[in-house]
């Protein structure tokens, strides 16, 4: 047994079924979220059943979907306030998703199994995904046009559909022309303005040249205001006719509930639909989800704006943080004098990963927000004051701040590389005339490129997950425009961005409706995590490819 113990072998059979347990662990990580988070997509069954407390209680109908069911001891259900028989121990509790939120003022409710009567699952029972208030479920009664009726019943789901799609294609063209059309217009009126009110606070102008220039933005000013007048009229007209067109739906009290066409973006009956087409309203509402914006506070829609705020942020860290990374790293290895210097430094930047990352927060705000944002402003943008052009949280000072962030890990990870370079390769070369700058350029730093790679993976992976310094130097809840849009200069580093971290944050703990939530934040958070991997396996890819590149230059 001693000899079985120096030999070695129970640590290599101790370190092999650790590497198992982490691999299992975060295989079923990656399971749970993947499970949790696209199933929000397939397309669920409606049931509806009867249900009442007690013989004196009466009974309701019930319709909606079933969001989940546990099992809990009859006696923690009677504290809670709910009817259970008294010969029951264990009941089976049902969280039912009923929608119709405007009109019961609760969207998921929790019921009794064993109050309930058989469930039943009627072909005919429809769900309505609405721009607010949520899903609505009810029963199709009829389709209008202008307050009259046209079908009814049965007949009315053909004419609904088809009117339907037709509204859509208006609707994404009313919002086409308010976010694109005259938004570019406002953007320009707003560009006028400034020009305007630096005119007057430009002292070097006399009174004649200001008006003369004045006069001029004057007159472009007037001719842009023409153009939002016209588009705001055919916006108007499209809104006009899309009211036009509404269904009545009977909710599951027997109410009923007029709701305008143009308030609806999908509706399926989930009971009627064969396998075929829940996958293909299971692929339209995840792209719907991967390329939309965000709507009900975050717990409807897409998440588009948070994965490109993601990526242009870990894009600009990358370029920033790399260059400086690599010059710091290659003058502390190859140029700087060797002593207690220049220890006393690599001492700091080992440090200096281990700083919690709300503390760079603190530094970003300000340091580039409130200092270097404000002068910016001051000095360039005195026309925008007091309104802060580079003096507010902005995707800039973020991927700044990140840069800051994991610049040590860029440090060390080149230092690493070049540390492994033999002195060989670099004596071979002075050897043979090159310049130790000749050298270090074309034979060294070429040579150590795969261990970059590394510190720039590392980095990457880090920053795309950070949230804490993010919400305080250019993460907001909900942006409005994209950082990069068709307007001069096209990428605007001076906006408040989304990030999918944050998102995950703002609806899974700060959400009003936890419920409709919950799922979101699992499919958010496994498109984060697809997001690392596509970066990072671009990056080991770029890496593979520099190791066999030098390794077959050098053979």
């Amino acid at each position: 047994m001693n000899n079985w113990f120096k030999s070695g072998t129970p640590w290599v059979w101790l370190n092999a079924g650790a590497v198992s347990v982490s691999l299992i662990m975060v295989v079923g990580l990656l399971l749970m979220i993947a499970v949790n988070g696209l199933g929000h997509f397939w397309p669920q069954a409606v049931v509806e059943f009867d249900y009442g407390e007690g013989e004196d209680a009466g009974t309701q109908r019930v319709l909606g979907e079933i969001s989940r069911s546990e099992t809990m001891t009859a006696a923690a259900m009677r504290d809670a306030g709910y009817t259970v028989p008294e010969d029951q121990t264990v009941v089976t509790r049902h969280l039912v998703k009923r929608g119709n939120r405007d009109a019961t003022g609760r969207d998921f409710v929790w019921y009794i199994g064993e109050n309930a009567s058989e469930f039943r699952y009627p072909d005919n029972a429809m769900v309505l995904e609405r721009l607010t208030w949520g899903d609505l479920i009810g029963y199709l009664k009829d389709y209008r046009e202008g307050g009259e009726v046209v079908a009814e019943g049965e007949a009315a789901r053909d004419v609904f559909a088809e009117r339907l799609e037709q509204t859509r294609s208006s609707v994404q063209e009313i919002e086409r022309i308010e976010r694109f059309e005259i938004g570019a217009v406002n953007y320009e009126i707003e560009q006028i303005r400034l020009q305007q009110r630096a005119l007057e606070i430009n002292p070097q102008l006399s009174d004649t040249e200001r008006a003369e220039q004045s006069a001029v933005l004057d007159e472009l000013r007037a001719g842009f205001e023409e153009q939002y007048a016209e588009l705001e009229e055919r916006r108007n007209a499209l809104r006009q006719d899309v009211r036009r067109y509404s269904i009545t739906a009977e909710l599951m009290d027997g109410r009923e509930q007029e709701v305008v066409l143009a308030d609806i973006v999908r509706a399926t009956w989930p009971n009627a639909m064969g396998f075929g087409a829940k996958i293909s309203h299971y692929g339209s509402t995840f792209w719907d989800f991967v390329s939309g914006f965000p709507r009900e506070a975050n717990t409807e829609g897409g998440i588009l704006p948070a994965i490109f705020g993601t990526v242009l942020m870990v894009i600009i860290m990358s370029i920033v943080v790399t260059p400086f990374g690599v010059l710091a790293a290659i003058y502390l290895r190859e140029y700087a004098r060797q002593g207690p210097l220049v220890r006393t430094i690599r001492i700091s930047v080992n440090n200096l990963a281990g700083v919690p990352s709300i503390v760079f927060g603190v530094f970003g705000l300000g340091f580039f927000v409130y200092f270097l944002g404000g002068s910016i402003d001051r000095t360039f943008y005195p026309e925008a004051l007091p309104a802060p052009t580079y003096g507010s949280p902005a995707i800039i000072w973020a991927s700044l701040t990140l840069a800051l962030l994991t610049l040590p890990v860029v440090i060390v990870s080149t230092e690493e590389g070049l540390s492994r370079i033999p002195s060989t390769i670099r004596q071979g070369s002075l050897a043979l005339g090159a310049t130790k700058a000749e050298t270090l350029w074309r034979i060294v730093v070429p040579l150590a490129a795969p261990a970059m790679m590394t510190g720039l993976i590392l980095a990457v992976a880090r920053a795309a997950g950070e949230v804490a310094p993010l919400m305080l130097v250019g993460v907001v809840k909900l942006a409005p425009n994209l950082p990069l849009d068709g307007n001069f200069p096209f990428l605007h580093l001076d906006r408040a961005f989304m990030h999918l971290g944050f998102h995950i944050y703002d609806v899974g703990f700060q959400s009003p409706n936890v419920e409709a939530g919950r799922p979101l934040v699992y499919a958010t958070a496994l498109i984060l995590v697809l997001l690392i991997m596509i970066l990072n396996v671009t990056a080991i890819s770029i890496r593979n490819y520099l190791r066999e590149k030098y390794k077959s230059d050098s053979d």
